[in-house]
Protein backbone atom coordinates (compact mmCIF):
# COMPACT_ATOMS: atom_id res chain seq x y z
CA UNK A 1 0.00 0.00 0.00
CA UNK A 2 2.83 2.12 0.90
CA UNK A 3 4.59 1.73 -2.13
CA UNK A 4 1.44 2.04 -4.23
CA UNK A 5 0.96 5.51 -2.50
CA UNK A 6 4.47 6.98 -2.77
CA UNK A 7 4.28 5.82 -6.66
CA UNK A 8 0.98 7.60 -7.02
CA UNK A 9 2.28 10.73 -5.82
CA UNK A 10 5.09 10.36 -8.32
CA UNK A 11 3.12 10.53 -11.09
CA UNK A 12 1.19 13.53 -9.74
CA UNK A 13 4.36 14.86 -9.57
CA UNK A 14 5.93 14.12 -12.82
CA UNK A 15 2.36 15.42 -14.37
CA UNK A 16 2.01 18.57 -12.95
CA UNK A 17 5.86 19.12 -13.86
CA UNK A 18 5.12 18.05 -17.15
CA UNK A 19 2.27 20.20 -17.91
CA UNK A 20 4.02 23.07 -16.48
CA UNK A 21 6.80 22.71 -18.66
CA UNK A 22 4.47 22.71 -21.98
CA UNK A 23 2.65 25.64 -20.20
CA UNK A 24 5.69 27.14 -20.51
CA UNK A 25 6.64 25.75 -23.94
CA UNK A 26 3.71 27.47 -25.20
CA UNK A 27 3.89 30.95 -24.16
CA UNK A 28 7.67 31.13 -25.25
CA UNK A 29 6.46 30.20 -28.37
CA UNK A 30 3.69 33.14 -27.79
CA UNK A 31 4.54 36.59 -29.10
CA UNK A 32 2.94 39.03 -27.00
CA UNK A 33 2.61 42.48 -27.25
CA UNK A 34 6.42 43.90 -26.43
CA UNK A 35 7.79 40.87 -28.72
CA UNK A 36 5.32 42.16 -31.65
CA UNK A 37 6.68 45.58 -31.25
CA UNK A 38 10.15 44.29 -30.91
CA UNK A 39 10.00 42.83 -34.61
CA UNK A 40 9.04 46.44 -35.80
CA UNK A 41 12.03 47.46 -34.05
CA UNK A 42 14.33 45.22 -35.02
CA UNK A 43 12.63 45.68 -38.82
CA UNK A 44 13.61 49.72 -38.80
CA UNK A 45 16.89 49.09 -37.44
CA UNK A 46 18.04 46.51 -39.96
CA UNK A 47 16.33 48.81 -42.43
CA UNK A 48 18.51 52.18 -41.55
CA UNK A 49 21.62 49.63 -41.16
CA UNK A 50 20.93 48.16 -45.20
CA UNK A 51 21.15 44.44 -43.32
CA UNK A 52 18.46 42.87 -44.09
CA UNK A 53 20.40 39.50 -42.40
CA UNK A 54 20.03 41.25 -39.38
CA UNK A 55 16.27 40.56 -38.94
CA UNK A 56 14.86 36.51 -37.77
CA UNK A 57 13.26 35.69 -41.27
CA UNK A 58 11.42 32.15 -41.79
CA UNK A 59 13.13 30.31 -44.71
CA UNK A 60 10.16 31.32 -46.52
CA UNK A 61 9.58 35.00 -46.06
CA UNK A 62 8.14 37.00 -48.47
CA UNK A 63 8.80 40.91 -48.48
CA UNK A 64 6.53 43.09 -50.80
CA UNK A 65 7.10 46.94 -51.60
CA UNK A 66 3.93 48.87 -53.02
CA UNK A 67 2.30 45.38 -54.21
CA UNK A 68 5.53 44.02 -55.87
CA UNK A 69 7.98 41.32 -54.60
CA UNK A 70 11.07 42.04 -54.59
CA UNK A 71 14.52 40.75 -52.70
CA UNK A 72 14.34 42.07 -48.98
CA UNK A 73 17.10 44.58 -48.72
CA UNK A 74 15.62 46.38 -52.31
CA UNK A 75 13.17 49.52 -52.37
CA UNK A 76 13.28 51.69 -49.77
CA UNK A 77 15.93 49.74 -48.16
CA UNK A 78 18.51 51.59 -50.18
CA UNK A 79 18.12 54.43 -49.29
CA UNK A 80 16.24 54.94 -45.56
CA UNK A 81 18.57 56.30 -43.30
CA UNK A 82 16.71 57.53 -40.39
CA UNK A 83 13.60 56.39 -38.35
CA UNK A 84 11.89 59.98 -37.41
CA UNK A 85 10.10 59.89 -33.96
CA UNK A 86 6.43 59.23 -35.62
CA UNK A 87 5.86 55.82 -35.23
CA UNK A 88 2.18 54.58 -34.64
CA UNK A 89 2.15 50.55 -34.23
CA UNK A 90 -1.18 48.01 -34.17
CA UNK A 91 0.02 45.13 -32.39
CA UNK A 92 -2.79 41.74 -33.26
CA UNK A 93 -1.34 39.23 -30.80
CA UNK A 94 -4.14 36.64 -31.42
CA UNK A 95 -2.71 37.02 -35.34
CA UNK A 96 0.60 37.40 -34.62
CA UNK A 97 1.02 40.39 -36.66
CA UNK A 98 2.84 43.57 -36.31
CA UNK A 99 1.70 46.73 -38.65
CA UNK A 100 3.22 50.21 -37.92
CA UNK A 101 2.58 53.84 -39.44
CA UNK A 102 6.29 55.19 -39.59
CA UNK A 103 8.01 57.90 -41.04
CA UNK A 104 11.31 57.47 -42.43
CA UNK A 105 14.03 59.50 -44.42
CA UNK A 106 15.45 58.06 -47.51
CA UNK A 107 18.47 59.61 -48.62
CA UNK A 108 17.39 63.07 -46.30
CA UNK A 109 13.80 63.09 -47.24
CA UNK A 110 10.98 62.01 -45.30
CA UNK A 111 8.74 59.27 -46.25
CA UNK A 112 5.47 57.32 -45.03
CA UNK A 113 5.45 53.80 -44.68
CA UNK A 114 3.03 51.57 -43.96
CA UNK A 115 4.52 48.26 -42.64
CA UNK A 116 2.95 44.84 -41.82
CA UNK A 117 4.93 42.07 -40.26
CA UNK A 118 3.36 38.73 -40.01
CA UNK A 119 5.32 36.58 -36.66
CA UNK A 120 5.34 32.87 -36.95
CA UNK A 121 7.81 30.94 -34.04
CA UNK A 122 9.50 34.10 -33.47
CA UNK A 123 10.20 34.99 -37.26
CA UNK A 124 9.24 36.90 -39.50
CA UNK A 125 7.30 35.26 -42.51
CA UNK A 126 5.60 37.75 -44.18
CA UNK A 127 6.80 41.70 -45.13
CA UNK A 128 4.63 43.91 -46.36
CA UNK A 129 5.37 47.26 -46.96
CA UNK A 130 3.87 50.55 -48.95
CA UNK A 131 5.74 53.67 -49.25
CA UNK A 132 4.41 56.87 -50.19
CA UNK A 133 7.33 59.92 -50.83
CA UNK A 134 5.21 63.00 -52.23
CA UNK A 135 2.04 64.69 -52.90
CA UNK A 136 1.84 63.25 -56.38
CA UNK A 137 2.12 59.83 -55.05
CA UNK A 138 -0.44 60.16 -51.92
CA UNK A 139 -2.81 62.80 -53.44
CA UNK A 140 -2.49 64.64 -49.62
CA UNK A 141 1.00 64.74 -48.09
CA UNK A 142 1.41 67.00 -45.24
CA UNK A 143 4.36 64.62 -43.73
CA UNK A 144 5.73 67.09 -41.13
CA UNK A 145 2.59 67.50 -39.21
CA UNK A 146 3.26 63.97 -38.63
CA UNK A 147 5.79 64.18 -35.44
CA UNK A 148 4.08 62.12 -32.46
CA UNK A 149 1.29 59.59 -32.75
CA UNK A 150 -1.69 61.11 -31.85
CA UNK A 151 -2.96 61.11 -28.19
CA UNK A 152 -6.66 60.11 -28.86
CA UNK A 153 -5.29 56.45 -31.05
CA UNK A 154 -3.35 55.55 -27.73
CA UNK A 155 -5.87 55.90 -25.15
CA UNK A 156 -6.34 52.55 -23.41
CA UNK A 157 -10.48 51.92 -23.47
CA UNK A 158 -11.37 51.48 -20.24
CA UNK A 159 -12.79 47.72 -19.46
CA UNK A 160 -16.00 48.50 -19.29
CA UNK A 161 -15.54 50.17 -22.83
CA UNK A 162 -13.61 47.52 -24.59
CA UNK A 163 -14.91 45.56 -26.87
CA UNK A 164 -14.99 41.98 -28.67
CA UNK A 165 -12.51 41.24 -31.77
CA UNK A 166 -15.61 40.82 -33.86
CA UNK A 167 -17.22 44.06 -32.28
CA UNK A 168 -14.34 45.34 -33.61
CA UNK A 169 -14.75 44.51 -37.10
CA UNK A 170 -18.09 44.82 -37.55
CA UNK A 171 -18.21 48.37 -36.21
CA UNK A 172 -14.52 49.27 -38.87
CA UNK A 173 -16.60 47.89 -41.83
CA UNK A 174 -19.52 50.23 -41.18
CA UNK A 175 -17.11 52.99 -42.72
CA UNK A 176 -16.30 51.66 -45.90
CA UNK A 177 -19.78 50.91 -46.55
CA UNK A 178 -20.38 54.89 -46.12
CA UNK A 179 -18.31 55.35 -48.86
CA UNK A 180 -19.34 52.83 -50.81
CA UNK A 181 -23.32 54.98 -50.10
CA UNK A 182 -21.31 58.04 -50.94
CA UNK A 183 -23.53 61.34 -49.48
CA UNK A 184 -22.69 61.30 -45.80
CA UNK A 185 -22.12 58.92 -42.98
CA UNK A 186 -25.04 59.76 -40.90
CA UNK A 187 -27.44 57.99 -43.48
CA UNK A 188 -26.27 54.90 -42.78
CA UNK A 189 -25.39 55.06 -39.16
CA UNK A 190 -21.87 55.21 -38.84
CA UNK A 191 -21.07 55.02 -35.05
CA UNK A 192 -18.85 57.96 -34.89
CA UNK A 193 -17.75 60.02 -31.17
CA UNK A 194 -18.97 63.74 -31.28
CA UNK A 195 -15.39 64.46 -31.36
CA UNK A 196 -14.23 62.06 -34.10
CA UNK A 197 -11.65 62.68 -36.58
CA UNK A 198 -9.72 61.57 -39.75
CA UNK A 199 -6.28 62.43 -40.26
CA UNK A 200 -5.23 61.45 -44.04
CA UNK A 201 -1.35 61.68 -45.05
CA UNK A 202 -0.94 64.14 -41.95
CA UNK A 203 -3.84 66.01 -42.93
CA UNK A 204 -7.21 66.29 -41.27
CA UNK A 205 -9.84 65.71 -43.51
CA UNK A 206 -12.70 65.45 -41.13
CA UNK A 207 -13.32 66.45 -37.35
CA UNK A 208 -11.58 69.45 -35.18
CA UNK A 209 -9.82 71.37 -36.85
CA UNK A 210 -10.81 70.26 -40.64
CA UNK A 211 -11.66 72.75 -43.48
CA UNK A 212 -15.47 74.69 -42.76
CA UNK A 213 -18.14 72.36 -43.34
CA UNK A 214 -15.78 68.86 -42.40
CA UNK A 215 -15.69 69.34 -38.49
CA UNK A 216 -18.39 67.21 -38.28
CA UNK A 217 -17.15 63.58 -39.54
CA UNK A 218 -20.57 61.79 -39.57
CA UNK A 219 -22.35 64.44 -41.50
CA UNK A 220 -19.30 65.33 -44.36
CA UNK A 221 -20.39 65.23 -47.11
CA UNK A 222 -18.07 62.15 -49.81
CA UNK A 223 -18.19 61.20 -52.51
CA UNK A 224 -19.51 57.67 -53.45
CA UNK A 225 -16.77 54.92 -53.93
CA UNK A 226 -18.84 52.18 -55.78
CA UNK A 227 -16.09 49.73 -56.14
CA UNK A 228 -14.38 49.68 -52.77
CA UNK A 229 -12.59 46.48 -51.39
CA UNK A 230 -11.17 45.99 -48.36
CA UNK A 231 -9.25 43.14 -46.38
CA UNK A 232 -8.41 43.43 -42.18
CA UNK A 233 -4.62 43.67 -41.54
CA UNK A 234 -4.57 43.45 -38.14
CA UNK A 235 -6.75 43.82 -34.85
CA UNK A 236 -5.20 45.59 -31.35
CA UNK A 237 -8.10 44.06 -29.09
CA UNK A 238 -6.02 45.57 -26.18
CA UNK A 239 -5.98 49.09 -27.96
CA UNK A 240 -9.35 48.94 -29.86
CA UNK A 241 -8.37 49.19 -33.05
CA UNK A 242 -8.67 47.91 -36.64
CA UNK A 243 -6.64 48.02 -39.30
CA UNK A 244 -7.77 47.78 -43.04
CA UNK A 245 -6.06 47.72 -46.41
CA UNK A 246 -8.32 49.20 -48.48
CA UNK A 247 -8.76 49.86 -52.30
CA UNK A 248 -11.18 53.09 -52.87
CA UNK A 249 -11.83 52.40 -56.42
CA UNK A 250 -12.18 54.74 -59.45
CA UNK A 251 -13.70 57.69 -58.92
CA UNK A 252 -12.09 60.24 -61.47
CA UNK A 253 -10.42 61.96 -59.10
CA UNK A 254 -6.39 60.18 -59.47
CA UNK A 255 -5.72 60.03 -62.74
CA UNK A 256 -7.32 57.79 -65.28
CA UNK A 257 -7.63 54.17 -64.13
CA UNK A 258 -6.12 54.82 -61.01
CA UNK A 259 -7.27 54.78 -57.12
CA UNK A 260 -6.13 55.66 -53.62
CA UNK A 261 -5.01 52.91 -51.60
CA UNK A 262 -4.89 52.65 -47.96
CA UNK A 263 -3.73 51.24 -44.92
CA UNK A 264 -6.29 52.77 -42.39
CA UNK A 265 -6.56 52.50 -38.88
CA UNK A 266 -10.27 52.84 -37.18
CA UNK A 267 -9.52 53.37 -33.33
CA UNK A 268 -12.82 52.18 -31.35
CA UNK A 269 -14.29 51.71 -27.93
CA UNK A 270 -17.80 51.93 -26.04
CA UNK A 271 -18.97 51.63 -29.63
CA UNK A 272 -18.33 54.33 -30.99
CA UNK A 273 -15.38 55.43 -33.97
CA UNK A 274 -13.27 57.68 -32.19
CA UNK A 275 -10.62 58.43 -34.41
CA UNK A 276 -9.24 57.31 -38.28
CA UNK A 277 -5.59 57.68 -39.23
CA UNK A 278 -4.58 56.38 -42.79
CA UNK A 279 -1.51 56.32 -44.75
CA UNK A 280 -2.32 56.27 -48.29
CA UNK A 281 -0.92 56.10 -51.74
CA UNK A 282 -2.26 56.39 -55.15
CA UNK A 283 -1.97 53.02 -57.43
CA UNK A 284 -3.93 51.36 -60.49
CA UNK A 285 -7.09 50.95 -59.33
CA UNK A 286 -7.73 47.01 -58.43
CA UNK A 287 -4.01 46.43 -57.79
CA UNK A 288 -3.48 43.16 -56.37
CA UNK A 289 -1.90 43.73 -52.88
CA UNK A 290 0.79 41.27 -53.42
CA UNK A 291 -0.80 38.80 -50.61
CA UNK A 292 -3.51 36.49 -52.53
CA UNK A 293 -4.42 34.60 -49.64
CA UNK A 294 -5.97 37.15 -47.82
CA UNK A 295 -9.77 37.61 -48.64
CA UNK A 296 -10.96 41.04 -49.70
CA UNK A 297 -13.80 41.87 -48.82
CA UNK A 298 -16.58 44.78 -50.85
CA UNK A 299 -18.85 46.62 -48.40
CA UNK A 300 -22.54 45.63 -48.41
Amino acid sequence: MRRSIVLASLFVVMTGAANAQTRVGTAADTCGRECLRGFITQYLDAMIRHNPKAISTASTARFTEDTKTLPLGEGLWKGASKVRSYRQDFLDVREGVAASHVIVEENGTPVMLALRLKIENQKITEIETMVTRSKAEGAIFDIEKLTTPHAAMNVVPDASKRMSRAELIRISEIYPAGLKAGGNFDAINVPFSPDAYRIENGTTTAGPGARAGSENIGAQQVMAHPNINYRLAAVDEEMGVVLFRLDFGSTNSYGPGNALTLFEAFKIYGGQIHAVEAFMDIMPENTPSGWPNYEVKKPK
